[in-house]
């Protein structure tokens, strides 16, 4: 009887180890790998899901950008910086603000070097030069024997009628030396100013 005892309760000590041991044994085998932070973020990761059947449909959907327009702001164009002018430039000392002849040195002994000559002298400066070069480009070309037919006009300046050049010299018809100083001191008298005839001229068409 005791021997029957011992024996039952061996077998039924083994009945249950045997499995649980088993269990506990596979268990431990089974390493559980560490969790590291690239396989923590694997679930995170964005992907996009292909259906190769949805691919032959034509209403599959497509990816692309035709939706998105990129936008550049434009350089600004720089204002241009105003360019000083000559202090007594033609424009302000004729009070028109208009056109500016510019400034050309005359040729040595021409009718225009002897006019620079004389403007200098008289205490104007190279704009007004400009503005009677200007000038009597206008009304004879700068020639000594230029002759408007309809008006009796004659001579580099267009004095009218011409002998008024005599009281400047007896050669008047020839000289441009007499007529120029007899033009310089028919505009001082009249206009103040070579610029201030130009801004007269250029508004009605004679001085």
């Amino acid at each position: 009887m005791a021997t029957f005892a011992a024996f039952a309760a061996v077998a039924f000590a083994a009945a249950w180890i045997g499995p649980t041991g088993a269990a506990l044994t596979r268990a431990n085998a089974e390493e559980v790998p560490p969790i590291s932070l690239y396989a923590s973020t694997l679930g995170d990761v964005q992907a996009v899901t292909v259906d190769a059947d949805a691919e032959a449909r034509e209403d599959a959907p497509s990816l692309d950008r035709s939706g998105y327009t990129v936008y550049v702001t434009p350089t600004p164009t720089p204002t241009p910086t105003p360019t000083a002018t000559r202090s007594g430039s033609s424009a302000s000392s004729s009070g028109s603000g208009g056109w500016a002849p510019p400034f050309v040195t005359p040729d040595p002994g021409s009718a225009q070097a002897i006019a620079y000559d004389m403007v200098l002298a008289r205490g104007w400066g190279d704009d007004q030069f400009s503005c009677l070069v200007a000038l009597w480009n206008k009304e004879s070309g700068w020639r000594v024997n230029a002759y408007n037919a309809s008006s009796g006009a004659y001579g580099i300046p267009q004095s009218l009628p011409g002998n008024k050049m005599a009281s400047a010299g007896a050669d008047w018809e020839t000289n441009p030396a007499t007529q120029i100083t007899w033009g310089l001191g028919y505009i001082a008298g009249r206009y103040g100013t070579p610029c201030g005839a130009w801004d007269h001229s250029t508004r009605t068409g004679w001085y």
